[in-house]
């Protein structure tokens, strides 16, 4: 389905929120790679927010926009408490996560275990819509179920519960969350993906808003989705290979052929010069920044040398944006051919 039948703000190109990988510089750089993304913070528990060092966990620069916060808990009046402050430090939109596997959410009662309760997230999210600005959404990240749960009623009971909480936007990652005997890695490979729930679900709830997510890697994929249901969530694949995002980025909100030709990579990271120099005239290294774009050249000639020069030189002292340049150089030999 081409973009342009779609009214704008009903579709959605999404980076998933990601442990120790969607920090504010690689949010600021895949903003660069994909103007019209909706990016999200990594998940971070409500009692954190509160308690523990914002102007590091809400660290966002004004490039970002829109950017959503993911909380992670499942107590109303402390998931109400941390959307207010993410809402009065500028977040576009608060998110909460029920559909994270780890042992960490299971012993803190959030996370994927929330399936199973949703009455519970039906509260929280009643409390967060209450605690932020009606301009600042309330939105819910889940999966199809837990463990052995295979019921579509049970699915979307849970939805239809939280729905009429207030929430109107969904992402579905579309496969089960097994709460023991899979490793967090594995949960996202092993369960077998149903995107055919996710279609369901927007088909017979078609006033919600519905983004699917898991196993979409590519720009063919993603825009398959966008018959079925309102956008498309990359995860990890957008980490590894951030061009797609660029490149989906180009597909879906180009209004002209020219506009639709995606840049040359090359080009796209030095447009990102500006943020990384004003980085480090505030002393943050050059490597907390450079970890985010090894994948730029991935699958390219020179990407290999490209990731080498950045991984071997970028922790030592001094090291700037030369060192970038350094490393392009080797991909320019070859030919930086947008494709």
């Amino acid at each position: 389905m081409p973009s342009t039948l779609i009214p704008a703000e009903r579709l959605r190109l999404s980076v998933a929120p990601m442990m120790d990988w969607t920090d504010t510089h690689c949010r600021s750089f895949h903003r660069v790679l994909a103007p019209h993304a909706r990016l999200y913070t990594e998940m971070v528990h409500a009692n954190a927010v509160i308690h523990g060092d914002r102007s590091q966990l809400l660290a966002m620069d004004a490039s970002e926009h829109p950017v959503a916060l993911q909380l992670g808990g499942s107590e109303p009046v402390a998931l109400a408490q941390a959307a207010r402050i993410g809402a009065e430090f500028g977040f576009d939109e608060i998110n909460l996560n029920c559909g994270c596997p780890s042992d960490r959410v299971q012993a803190g009662r959030f996370g994927a275990c929330l399936m199973r309760e949703a009455d519970l997230v039906a509260e929280g999210v009643a409390a967060m819509i209450a605690a932020v600005p009606a301009t600042v959404p309330v939105t819910v990240k889940c999966r199809l179920g837990v463990d052995d749960d295979h019921e579509w009623e049970r699915f979307v009971g849970f939805i239809d519960t939280v729905a009429a909480a207030g929430c109107r936007s969904f992402v579905v990652h579309a496969r089960n969350a097994w709460l023991q005997g899979l490793s967090p890695k594995e949960n996202r490979e092993v369960p077998p993906l149903r995107y055919d729930w996710a279609y369901r679900l927007k088909r017979e709830r078609p006033a919600l808003q519905v983004v699917v997510n898991g196993g979409i890697a590519d720009l063919d994929a993603a825009t398959a989705h966008l018959a079925h249901v309102d956008g498309a969530m990359l995860g990890r694949a957008a980490y590894h290979d951030p061009y797609v995002l660029h490149r989906l980025d180009r597909a879906w909100f180009g209004t002209s052929q020219a506009d639709r030709a995606p840049l040359a990579r090359a080009a796209l990271l030095r447009a990102w010069r500006p943020y990384v120099e004003a980085q480090l005239a505030r002393s943050v290294p050059l490597k907390r920044m450079t970890r985010h774009i090894l994948g730029l050249f991935h699958s390219e000639r020179g990407g290999r040398a490209f990731r080498q020069i950045l991984s071997e030189d970028a922790h030592r002292p001094g090291a700037n944006w030369a060192l970038i340049e350094r490393a392009l150089a080797v991909t320019e030999r070859y030919g930086d051919i947008a494709a």
